[in-house]
């Protein structure tokens, strides 16, 4: 039975051997505790000690079974699989299926294909009975997903039929759980499978977890860049529509007693003993600059 269920169950046996020990005419725990007959108390322990570890050890023992411990590296071979596993890299699907083509991996490092042994006539039928389409998922040039479609014709019918199929190929232990509408799902120590009804066939997928980790870690990094680069982008776009500082400076000469406004440059650099800045036109003039000639 699922582990809830079997956890309320212990539940119901807890306050049924609470009403156990009452009919039984054991006296209270905290009497036991303060009685000074130290032969009772051990008498009544001893009977009640199994009791109590048996019933409030199931909940625990019911939980560890409900528990898929396995590793991809622990899964064997599987007829249902074809020949495919995850963890294969792209040369070892070209040797399974020599049809089968891949693009380029996107910015995340991820490469997706679909073989289909269904359709496509130039792919040896007999190989593949009763399967109708794989999906494969590439991280990095190793298989991270991998989903099998069977057709109508395969040899079992229902999600149940299949995940015990299944579960007996590869070992599976645990209890499976509702996936979406119609599906199953295991989630073992560092894979998760799937079994749902498409098309009216069974299908199959089997995940590696890590790689979705993986994949989210790399499009959050990429936001993050993409974040900085604009942001940084809005700062250069505001620098550049801030006036120019020496552009709008009024610089004096005090050799030649000349100033030369704002955006009027000097035909030669004035030697830095010689310059000097004014804020104002009204400032250069009331210090009896003029403005150079070359300024009118």
């Amino acid at each position: 039975m699922p582990w809830k269920e079997s956890l309320e169950h212990s539940y119901i046996e807890q306050e049924s051997l609470t009403r156990l020990l009452f009919h039984l005419n054991f006296p209270p725990i905290d009497h036991l505790m303060s009685t000074r007959n130290p032969g009772l108390r051990s008498t009544v322990f001893r009977q009640i000690v199994p009791l109590v570890v048996l019933v409030f050890l199931r909940p625990v023992q019911v939980f560890a079974q409900s528990q898929c411990a396995q590793k991809l590296s622990d899964l064997p071979a599987a007829a249902e699989l074809f020949g495919f596993h995850i963890g294969m890299t792209k040369d070892d699907v070209k040797n399974l299926v020599p049809q089968t083509q891949f693009g380029k991996a996107d910015e995340f490092g991820v490469v997706k294909t679909t073989i289909n042994p269904y359709f496509d006539t130039r792919i040896d039928k007999t190989k593949f009975a009763g399967v109708r389409s794989i999906s494969l998922d590439f991280l990095d040039d190793r298989l991270t997903s991998l989903w099998i479609g069977y057709d109508e014709t395969y040899k079992v019918h229902t999600t149940d039929e299949f995940i015990k199929q299944i579960s007996g190929s590869l070992h599976l232990t645990g209890t499976w759980s509702s996936w979406k509408s119609k599906g199953q799902q295991l989630r073992c120590g560092d894979f998760q499978i799937i079994v749902s009804m498409v098309a009216g066939g069974p299908s199959v997928r089997i995940l590696d977890v890590s790689a979705d980790d993986i994949v989210a870690a790399r499009r959050l990094a990429k936001e993050e860049r993409d974040e900085a680069k604009e942001a940084g982008t809005d700062r250069e776009v505001m620098s550049s529509s801030e006036p120019d500082a020496e552009a709008t400076k009024i610089v004096g000469d005090r050799h030649d007693k000349v100033y030369y406004s704002a955006g009027c440059t000097p035909s030669k650099p004035i030697e830095e003993k010689n310059k000097v800045v004014f804020a104002t036109v009204e400032e250069a003039e009331k210090n009896g600059f003029k403005l150079a000639k070359s300024c009118h």
